[in-house]
């Protein structure tokens, strides 16, 4: 974000005020092979926390009415964000042309055997592969990495290698986490979920390049002004 980031007075201000989780976070000078991943929800979490992009701190999106919990660390990559180049490959790879970018973050589920208690926190974590997932008409990926140093899951470089148990689980759980049994049949066309394809770890590094391409697009007078500060 140019030179001015290491002006002493930004230094200081960096100390004294809480980066915002999205825009004040830097994915990291090894990435996308080794990614900073902002981390929202853990696997105990009971109700469902997300990022209020306003102002960068944990909100509760809804409690979890039923027995959906997360089974990985999950959250997103900083200055990522799913716009048209990441809806383009979207649409490249499935053949539908309607699809459009979320316009969210890039979402990553991060594996680790250790129990992280509570969310709020920065990992860092290499992608293995990810879920081509379409919400309605949306592209909204999600990234599947490992913990960096992760004793269990650091030994896998590739989706393809790990045991199905943990992709089922994982593939189920975005496929039934906003299904909601008390609406109505007809309804539920809002809430339609599909994974048309799981992905090795090229296709994620693809993704993940064209988000933070997209980032850079979509946020370009965000970072003029802040070069200027």
């Amino acid at each position: 974000m140019g030179n001015k980031i290491n002006d002493p007075i930004a230094r200081l201000m960096g100390l004294r005020y809480k980066s915002h989780p999205w825009h004040g976070l830097d994915v990291g000078p090894d990435a996308p092979d080794i990614l900073t991943a902002f981390i929202e929800m853990v696997p105990t979490d009971t109700v469902k926390y997300e990022l209020d992009k306003a102002s960068g701190y944990i909100k509760i999106d809804r409690p979890q009415k039923y027995s959906n919990t997360v089974p990985a660390l999950y959250g997103f990559i900083p200055q990522s964000f799913c716009g048209d180049l990441v809806a383009q490959f979207c649409s490249q790879q499935t053949g539908r042309c309607e699809i459009i970018g979320d316009g969210d973050p890039l979402d990553v589920c991060v594996l680790t055997e250790k129990n992280i208690s509570h969310g709020d926190i920065i990992v860092q974590a290499r992608p293995i592969g990810g879920f081509r997932m379409i919400d309605g008409d949306e592209a909204d990926d999600k990234i599947i990495c490992v913990l960096k140093g992760d004793a269990a899951f650091d030994i896998y470089n590739d989706i393809s290698e790990l045991p199905l148990t943990f992709v089922d689980r994982l593939r189920h759980y975005f496929l039934t986490y906003k299904e909601m049994p008390d609406v109505h049949h007809d309804e539920l066309h809002k809430f339609k979920v599909e994974i048309p394809h799981i992905y090795g770890r090229e296709e994620a590094i693809e993704v993940i390049n064209r988000s933070l391409e997209d980032y850079k697009r979509h946020f370009n007078s965000l970072e003029d002004i802040l070069n200027n500060v």
